[in-house]
């Protein structure tokens, strides 16, 4: 049975050097204030915006930071990695700057843009497998065939001392700021951040809260950490799929265990809501897995204590995805509403409802018109509305207006095609 070595702390001045080193590829990304969100939770919160980093999002940092440190026969070697995203473009981009040949196993199905971009970034793309578990395992012999110097998205030492520059830089940006909220997929940003975080805060002779979130969907952390050791959990889809991780890393959870002080999980709803607040709020483009931070603000399930920064970790989002969440966000606000209302089958009733709604200050989107349908009367139709809404009060107002003018409206689920 092979023992394997403890897991050893970083120092605050490794994550120094750590930072001046991912200097070379990384921006340092702005903290901006959210003056929604400030008001929501009643205390003053910041987002830190790794979404405007280079490739869209922090895997770069922890990417560059475990390639800088081979030696140049292992450099010479090339390097392979396996991801469905990020990772993926993070690769590229720091093998491109340190002259390394990458191959990036990605799957079949993997988002158009991010392929495209991790070839643009120079490296060699090797669509393989129908999900990233075949694709990791073909990454991984391909480099045990080849020699080739596998990089791990997050289960390595010095890929965690990278994503924890993030951690650094918000001490530097908010020496005061008393909570960080970041998202945790296998563990290597939240590890990285808290670690970081916690030892600056610890030099100024203070104290700080790092929460973790996860989707419910994938939540290998809290079970790991009921259990006290790495347990590998059966995840379900969702759309927060970069922290859709079923087992964590070995390095991270030996670090989250001990610097992170609570881990939360957060529902679909609550992430296209914030992914929707992102949007029209704070004018940013935020994938699912990088909102679940907010989406822990604003469904309360991670408490803001004094300054809060949450960490937007990520921001390359599939148009075609990004129209659905907003539609779907938009239904679960209560601002895109769908009704049928049975009318009787004579003229002038289709545009009465259309006066009420109207009437109600609402905006009708889409009508369907039909005479067909199961529990219709042959005297009836039945008229299926999509309308805007401003919320749950202003669609109450338009129920209670229906009704007032003698229909019968009936609230359907939204339709997310």
């Amino acid at each position: 049975m092979t023992t394997q070595s403890p897991v050893v702390v970083p120092t605050l001045s490794d994550f120094e050097t750590a930072l001046a080193n991912v200097r070379q590829v990384a921006i340092e990304t702005p903290t901006l204030h959210s003056n929604f969100l400030s008001d929501l939770v009643g205390q003053q919160v910041y987002l830190k915006c790794e979404n405007l980093q280079r490739t869209g999002a922090y895997k770069v940092r922890g990417a560059f930071n475990r390639m800088s440190h081979l030696s140049a026969a292992e450099k010479k070697q090339g390097v392979i990695a396996a991801s469905a995203g990020n990772h993926s473009q993070g690769v590229a981009l720091a093998a491109k700057k340190l002259g390394i040949k990458a191959t990036v196993y990605m799957p079949i199905g993997a988002s158009l843009p991010k392929v495209e971009a991790t070839r643009n970034y120079g490296a060699r793309v090797v669509q393989h497998g129908a999900t990233f578990a075949e694709c990791l395992k073909a990454a991984q012999e391909e480099a045990k065939n080849t020699g080739a110097i596998f990089i791990p998205p997050f289960d390595h030492i010095d890929v965690v001392m990278g994503q924890g520059t993030v951690g650094l830089e918000i001490l530097q940006q908010h020496p005061d700021v008393s909570t960080i909220v970041v998202a945790i997929g296998g563990g290597g940003l939240a590890a990285g951040v808290a670690v970081a975080a916690k030892l600056a805060a610890a030099a100024q002779g203070r104290k700080i809260k790092v929460i973790g979130v996860q989707s419910e969907h994938s939540a290998a952390y809290p079970a790991s950490l009921r259990a006290g050791k790495v347990t590998e959990i059966q995840t379900t889809p969702t759309i927060a799929d970069g922290i859709a991780v079923s087992k964590p890393g070995r390095v991270p959870f030996e670090l989250i265990k001990k610097y992170v002080d609570k881990v939360v999980t957060v529902s679909e709803n609550d992430i296209a809501k914030a992914i929707l607040v992102l949007l029209e709020r704070a004018k940013q483009v935020v994938e699912p897995a990088g909102a679940v931070a907010v989406a822990a603000l604003m469904s309360g399930k991670a408490k803001a204590k004094g300054k809060t920064v949450a960490i937007l970790s990520g921001g390359n989002m599939d148009p075609l995805l990004l129209q659905r969440v907003i539609r779907h966000g938009l239904s679960t606000s209560d601002r895109y509403t769908n009704f049928s209302v049975m009318l009787p089958d004579r003229p002038g009733q289709l545009a009465l409802t259309a006066e009420v709604i109207a009437g109600a200050h609402a905006n009708v989107i889409e009508v369907l018109h039909t005479r067909h349908g199961n529990g219709l009367q042959i005297s009836e139709v039945e008229l299926n509305l999509s309308v805007e809404t401003s919320g749950h009060e202003h669609r109450m107002e338009v129920v209670k207006a229906l009704e007032k003018a003698g229909l019968r409206p009936k609230l359907q689920p939204s339709r997310e095609d």
